[in-house]
């Protein structure tokens, strides 16, 4: 790598970068201010408009060409900005819904977003990587900060749990990410992603080192985006963290991970080699995902399970290794994040129990629908996209990444994916018959009262019908998104920034 014309090129890249450079600034502005006006309530205003800032910007460059910045270390363009676009959509709504939540909780501290902000920063050098270093980066930059989100309402033992739970097996997979890198490295001799795919493996041995490299480099990530066998981190994590954060994990961290995976799968494998084990991934995330939600009595339990089986619906897409499998999964991962950050944050604002949900169960909340009847009607939007119905959001993203694994003979894989969210029905439509046709009464769970129920802000209530719009929108005014997602897999030459 030559250096000597790093500085005059650092103003071309700038640019490249303008969404991490804001949200980091704004985020040290964040902490500057808490030092002097401890929990200041400016604070989460900060960093929500840092976050929408952060979203014009990416919308505007959907159609910039793709290349590469900072010597090939970061994507460019419309494939990055797509991914940033879904990561500062979700930060920016995570804010929203997380200001009144955590107020009530009076644990509205300045770090909480602060953290929420560099979160958001290694999300968005994940989700651009072009190259193994920075993939990594942003990986551990990213999940540093969620351990410690984790575990931000310290005096609850399920929140502590959480988080060293989440904290030790992080850090055990990430064990397995370094060492993948370091065997693809050493067979390929680069740790740029295109590179890879063009480096000769011309003897048994760097065959051998690139395969078990890329196989280590898998386990690390299919933690990242709770994929069984590597989920059991997933439930309990999500159960005890603070139910907006929740929602934040279960999506931003997600689509930055499925985004920096669909880069090396598309740029570093050459052929597609790796769509026997994604396949058999998938069909084991789905399986598992959905049948263990089926006995989940706990709403943030369930929605955990419910995660971890969409992860497998877009590994199916990713299984198809075409442009056309990456381009559904990627449309996948933009309805994915509005369906579930919705979700969450409606939990969040029927939180009556004092534990973060933890021990609340679905039955509890018996009649909802009549006393918070907006929270309850999208919440059932929401839940209908979960399962696939038209002609909402979730019927065409399971029908993008399913389609393109017909057309690559995964047809076997396909019919498991049908019969999983055939299956989810039961457990999604089970929470909108205890919202609206379930009364108290009728259970035996100790259940709200309606004082004991939060009032619910005018922007998080704002926030949350406009995720379920967008559902719909998405759902019938689909074809945009999926023409610009199909842009960017229409040729694999991308221009390099010196």
């Amino acid at each position: 790598m030559d250096l000597a014309n790093a500085y005059s090129a650092l103003a071309a890249d700038l640019p490249a970068v303008f969404s991490m450079g804001l949200i980091g600034v704004v985020g040290l502005v964040m902490v500057l201010i808490d030092s002097f006006r401890n929990n200041h309530p400016s604070i989460p205003w900060l960093g929500a408009g840092a976050m929408a800032i952060a979203t014009i910007w990416e919308f505007f460059h959907l159609g910039a060409p793709q290349g590469t910045a900072f010597f090939e270390t970061i994507r460019t363009g419309g494939y990055a900005a797509f991914v940033n676009l879904i990561i500062v959509l979700t930060g920016l709504a995570s804010i929203l819904l997380s200001n009144p939540y955590l107020s009530r909780l009076k644990r509205d501290y300045g770090e909480a977003y602060a953290l929420i902000m560099y979160a958001t920063v290694g999300m968005l050098l994940l989700g651009a990587a072009n190259d193994m270093i920075s993939i990594f980066l942003g990986l551990e930059t990213m999940s540093v900060c969620l351990y410690v989100l984790t575990g931000l309402v310290r005096e609850d033992e399920g929140a502590v749990e959480s988080a060293l739970k989440y904290f030790l097996l992080g850090a055990f997979s990430t064990g397995f990410f370094l060492y993948g890198i370091a065997l693809m490295y050493g067979a390929t001799g680069t740790m740029v992603l295109p590179a890879m795919a063009e480096a000769e493996l011309a003897t048994a041995t760097n065959q051998l080192l690139f395969w078990g490299g890329l196989a280590l480099f898998l386990v690390g990530f299919f933690f990242k985006v709770s994929a069984a066998p590597f989920h059991m981190w997933t439930p309990d994590v999500y159960q005890g963290a603070p139910t907006p954060l929740t929602g934040y994990m279960a999506t931003a961290s997600k689509a930055a991970a499925f985004g920096a995976l669909i880069l090396v799968l598309y740029h570093a494998v050459p052929g597609g080699e790796a769509t026997l084990v994604l396949a058999v991934i998938a069909l084991l995330t789905m399986v598992v995902g959905n049948v263990m939600a089926l006995a989940q009595t706990n709403v943030k339990r369930l929605l955990a399970y419910s995660s971890i089986a969409h992860a497998g619906y877009m590994l199916v897409g990713l299984a198809a290794g075409t442009s056309a499998g990456y381009s559904g999964a990627l449309f996948y991962l933009l309805v994915y994040a509005v369906m579930n950050i919705g979700a969450f944050g409606v939990m969040g604002m029927l939180e009556w129990d004092g534990q973060q949900g933890r021990t609340q169960t679905l039955d509890s909340l018996a009649g909802v629908g009549e006393q918070r009847p907006v929270l309850a009607t999208t919440m059932s939007v929401f839940m209908f996209s979960l399962i696939g119905f038209p002609p909402l959001g979730g019927f065409i993203g399971k029908y993008a990444v399913f389609a393109p694994a017909v057309d690559a003979g995964l047809t076997g894989l396909v019919v498991a994916g049908v019969l999983m969210s055939a299956l989810s029905a039961y457990y999604y439509l089970r929470v909108i018959y205890v919202f609206w046709m379930q009364a108290p009464e009728d259970v035996e769970a100790e259940g709200f009262t309606e004082a004991a129920l939060p009032q619910v802000t005018p922007t998080a209530m704002g926030t949350l019908v406009v995720c379920a719009v967008s559902l719909l929108v998405l759902g019938v005014f689909f074809g945009g998104v999926l023409e610009t997602t199909s842009a960017f897999f229409e040729t694999t030459a991308m221009a390099a920034t010196p």
